[in-house]
């Protein structure tokens, strides 16, 4: 909350370009539910074939010459070869994980950076869409759009406020300093503190400067005008004194419209909208963009409290997905069941703390990839069905004595053939 000086004395070397390049190298460690469940299956099913094999060559001819029944050993050696090949995981093994790899890759083409395969077979479920708004259904490409000055001229009114804003990282910072368009002495700002979610607090040009919204008023006793308005409002004080306010404006991406229809059409239950703004900026989002819930005016330790709430809400095999991109996201991005982070524009602590990363900052995107995990859930589950189907058909055969090597052949190559070709299905998605 204040400003301090560094002096870097090593290389950068953990660029955002450098972490996702890592993040997408270890993709393959996060093994998905299904993945796990092939593993466990091979290493209990693999044991009881081969005994079940075993018993096919030795005991079981055995047992018929002692009940007095002709047994050529040669003919049940066959069948329990024919039944080891028959048995042999490859189609399972193999194409389970590389579905998952598939829908990656294809994800990536499409700029959906998604960290494991764990998290594609999540998103899947998603019920509920937690979005947050500046940055994320909004440019977060914040304009000066008002001044309003009390008992000083504008210029005055911008400049304070321009010098106090200078140190602060926020979009709107950023845009009341761009407004202010004039070279800032830096020598004349001391003291220069952050207060997150109210606002900024320093001394500059020897006078006690605030700025930030009315939270940020009340708690240093300054009265304001009343004043209503579709934008953020930062109000600016001096010496304790009241000096007027700044309008700042921002603008809905061009896809959040559409990003909220696509998501209603693939079942989502429910959209909600959290944010620091007031009132009327909030619900002037949401009520153009068809949010079902918004919740306005938090601080970033109101917007974990109020996701808590909505997980304890939603059903117990439902999926809450937040949707972020700043810093003040990234616990919310760890605290719901997946985080999706916007990547050109988000703060590196946003991508860090999220399972899913927009390369594009397009809302719409979300939609594709949820489309894209059901389609990859949707082959994972006919490869085992197939798979586990074909298998036990031809391992009754291979007991009976019906189906030969050729058979077994099928059933083992064949069949992981068809598996992977179905598997890489994914790869083909249209764009």
């Amino acid at each position: 909350d204040g400003v301090i000086k560094v002096r870097t004395t090593k290389k950068f070397g953990e660029s955002t370009v450098a972490r996702i390049l890592e993040l997408v190298e270890n993709a393959a460690a996060r093994k998905s539910r299904s993945e796990k469940f092939i593993s466990r299956f091979a290493k209990y099913y693999t044991p009881i074939v081969c005994a079940g094999a075993l018993i096919l060559a030795v005991p079981v001819p055995l047992l018929l010459k002692l009940l007095g029944i002709n047994a050529v050993w040669t003919d049940w050696i066959y069948r329990a070869l024919t039944f080891l090949v028959i048995s042999c995981p490859c189609a399972l093994v193999i194409s389970i994980p590389l579905t998952f790899f598939a829908g990656i890759g294809c994800a990536g083409s499409k700029g959906i950076l998604i960290k494991g395969s764990n998290f594609l077979e999540i998103l899947s479920g998603v019920k509920m869409v937690v979005f947050d708004k500046t940055g994320t259904l909004t440019k977060g490409n914040f304009a000066v759009t008002g001044i309003r000055p009390h008992g000083i001229s504008e210029d005055e009114l911008l400049r304070y406020a321009a010098y106090a804003e200078h140190f602060s990282n926020h979009p709107i910072s950023r845009s009341v300093v761009k407004a202010y368009g004039k070279e800032i002495d830096e020598s004349q700002i001391k003291d220069a503190r952050e207060l997150s979610g109210h606002g900024v607090e320093a001394e500059i040009f020897g006078k006690n400067v605030v700025a930030g919204n009315h939270r940020m008023m009340k708690k240093a006793g300054i009265e304001t005008e009343d004043h209503v308005a579709a934008g953020t409002i930062v109000y600016v004080a001096v010496d304790g004194k009241y000096c007027g306010l700044l309008e700042i404006s921002d603008e809905i991406k061009e896809h959040s419209k559409e990003a909220l229809v696509s998501l209603k059409r693939l079942g989502i239950r429910k959209t909600v909208m959290l944010t620091g703004d007031t009132e009327v900026t909030a619900l002037k989002v949401s009520d153009s963009l068809g949010i079902d819930e918004t919740y306005y005016g938090l601080l970033p330790k109101d917007k974990v409290e109020m996701l808590e709430k909505l997980l304890e809400k939603k059903g117990d095999k439902e999926v809450l997905a937040f949707v972020g991109d700043g810093i003040n996201d990234a616990p919310v991005l760890s605290r719901a069941d997946i985080g999706i982070a916007m990547g050109a524009m988000g703060s590196d602590a946003a991508i860090e703390a999220a399972d899913v990363v927009l390369m594009d900052d397009d809302p719409a995107k979300i939609s594709e990839a949820i489309k894209l995990s059901a389609g990859c859930i949707r082959i994972v589950y006919e490869n085992i069905f197939f798979a586990i189907g074909v298998k036990v058909i031809c391992l009754m055969l291979g007991a009976a004595g019906i189906a030969n090597m050729w058979v077994a052949i099928f059933a083992d190559v064949g069949v992981m053939v068809i598996a992977v070709l179905n598997a890489i299905r994914v790869l083909f998605e249209r764009k």
